[in-house]
């Protein structure tokens, strides 16, 4: 079996030092849509002008440029699977602190729990980072594995998000540019399934789509930028399902609800009659 689970679990964790400077954070922002077609507005130089920079928490994920979420978890001790078969299933981030714009930390990660579906298994990546004054940042990433399931091994969760109901306290549209898969992979996210079509298609998509962790930030972004004020220091925890995927020049419809400290989010294709993409997002904020 490509998944040896009790080498996965019970593996050291693995540890590594990264840093980032104002320059990768401004990479970041770029990446999931910050400027657009208001580059001198002061709501979006707050994320594209170093004298003015605030990090949006979805940093973290590529935070020193390494490999993140579906890539590092096919490279941890008892998991040997092919690439094409791996989907970002969900991603969870909890802040312990407001991100700085320049730094250091060490981080370790693990595979913390695998799931067998029946006809998948998902992985669970955790990952932690702390500097010399603390913890930073949590991080789970949820990892699909089609064609990996069926050891007679533990479900897990299944749990699915309560559908909103009545009308979202703020909707808005971002589109997607032509050439967004490929500038946002430039903060660390190498996986071909985002620029290569021969790999697309070798993966079962007809062209390259989206990062999740794209959808992730733009989506994060438009929460803070409409219902927190734009205060990326209010942002304390962000979780979300990636539900279908998203193709480079598509539009997306973002849809919002303010709760007790908290706001819930879902985000749906306006080019194809409003396929969901992401579920169930909530953002805990102060």
């Amino acid at each position: 079996m490509p998944i040896d689970v009790r080498t996965a679990l019970t593996a050291p964790p693995r540890t590594a030092g990264i840093s980032w400077t104002a320059k990768d954070v401004i990479l970041y922002h770029l990446g999931v849509g910050a400027g657009g077609s208001a580059a001198t507005d002061p709501a979006e130089l707050r994320y594209t002008l170093e004298t003015r920079l605030h990090v949006l928490p979805g940093f973290a994920a590529v935070a020193g440029a390494g490999s993140p979420g579906v890539t590092a978890a096919l490279t941890m001790p008892g998991i040997d699977v092919d690439l094409a078969r791996a989907l970002h299933a969900g991603q969870s981030l909890t802040l312990h602190r407001p991100l700085p714009t320049e730094g250091a930390a060490t981080t370790t990660a693990r595979i913390d729990a695998v799931y067998d579906k029946g006809n998948a298994a998902v992985l669970v990546m955790r990952t932690e980072a702390a500097d010399g004054d603390g913890p930073l940042w949590t991080d789970e990433a949820w990892v699909h594995l089609r064609g990996e399931g069926g050891w007679g091994g533990d479900r897990g969760p299944s749990v699915r998000p309560v559908p909103e109901t009545g009308r979202p306290d703020r909707t808005v549209e971002r589109t997607v540019r032509e050439d967004q898969a490929l500038l946002y992979r430039l903060s660390g996210d190498w996986n071909p399934l985002h620029a290569d079509p021969e790999f697309a298609r070798r993966a079962g998509f007809d062209r390259p789509v989206l990062h999740g962790l794209c959808t992730y930030g733009m989506t994060l972004k438009a929460v803070v930028d409409t219902l927190l004020d734009g205060d990326v220091t209010r942002v304390r925890s962000c979780a979300t399902r990636f539900t279908g995927i998203v193709h480079p020049g598509e539009t997306l419809r973002i849809r919002m609800w303010r709760g007790d400290g908290e706001v819930r989010a879902t985000v749906t294709a306006v080019d194809r009659d409003d396929a969901p993409v992401l579920d169930g997002m909530t953002v805990a904020h102060a």
